[in-house]
């Protein structure tokens, strides 16, 4: 999308980043530049140029509807203290009242996908990244796996969103799995929850910025490593590196709480897709994602080694 300058915004979006624009002192009277930054399912990115700042800024404005799976407060508080163990960019202004941020814009680095995980030294310090932010100080809000499946299970009746028709079986394997886990206790840690590929930033030498805390929480470490394991699909022995290097061991008690939270994590995402299907603007299929994490969901819980699972986490 090309650069615009302020005063003629052709679209609501560019209205809204135009009016965010005129609220930040520091830019009045100085010649800047917008442009939307593509790729944000939650929120509308925009990148602003400012004559004469020593670095350009990118601009998250939340997206419509997503108060009902975001708290917007504590994902601020998350990237102010993920910024301060270096592992994300800096927060320069917030806007409280409409919860937007602007932050450093990274350059020379990329958005991550699936095949920048192939290369060892960038898992190894994504893996540390992540490590480093289950060590920030405790946020404010606990909030499980097992609190956002039950939301968002709460949330389909509220919106109408579809359901598979295999829902009460899937429903009656989280109950027990939740049961298993909760009955060997959580290991509770700040966690950013959306371990996506495109919410990591990688440089030229392979150092990873962690990006996009909308659904932070304190949660179970076990579940923040499952839920990236299942996006990277890495392979077995990919997993017990990743699992020994953070823990010092492969210990076969973390090997069954990360499966079992692996198969969980596409029940929720599954279900939260199919909730933004019934009110999201953005354009992306997510019915298409939801039907899919649904499928991979039963994969999981039909593997033959999930009952030995449930016994060992």
């Amino acid at each position: 999308m090309p650069e615009k300058q302020p005063g003629n915004p052709g679209t609501p979006a560019e209205a809204k980043i135009e009016s965010v624009i005129a609220r930040i002192d520091d830019w009045q009277g100085k010649d800047l530049r917008y442009a939307f930054v593509p790729g944000g399912l939650a929120n509308m990115n925009w990148r602003v140029r400012v004559d004469g700042a020593e670095q350009d800024f990118i601009v998250k404005i939340p997206g419509e509807g997503t108060e009902l799976f975001i708290d917007r407060v504590v994902a601020h508080d998350a990237a102010v203290k993920a910024h301060a163990v270096g592992i994300s960019p800096k927060i320069h202004y917030y806007l409280e009242d409409e919860r937007v941020e602007v932050a450093t814009f990274l350059a020379d680095v990329r958005t991550g996908n699936n095949g920048d995980f192939l290369i060892p030294a960038v898992r190894m310090n994504a893996l540390r990244v992540l490590r480093d932010f289950h060590t920030v100080a405790p946020l404010s809000t606990t909030k499980t796996l097992f609190d956002m499946i039950d939301e968002h299970f709460q949330q389909v009746d509220e919106v109408s969103a579809p359901e598979p028709p295999d829902i009460a079986w899937l429903k009656a394997e989280y109950r027990r799995a939740r049961a298993a886990l909760e009955a060997s206790g959580l290991d509770l840690v700040p966690c950013m929850n959306d371990t996506v590929a495109a919410n990591f930033l990688i440089d030229d030498s392979d150092r990873v910025w962690l990006i996009d805390y909308d659904y932070a929480s304190m949660n179970d470490r076990a579940y923040e490593l499952a839920l990236w394991f299942g996006e990277m699909f890495f392979t077995p022995d990919q997993e017990a590196e990743l699992i020994e290097e953070y823990f010092g061991s492969l210990d076969q008690q973390a090997v069954a709480r990360i499966a079992v939270y692996k198969g969980l994590a596409d029940i929720k995402w599954s279900t939260w897709a199919m909730i933004q299907h019934r009110i999201s603007e953005i354009d992306f299929d997510f019915f298409k994602y939801g039907h899919w994490k649904h499928m991979r969901a039963r994969i999981a819980l039909h593997d033959p080694r999930w009952p030995a699972y449930l016994r060992q986490v």
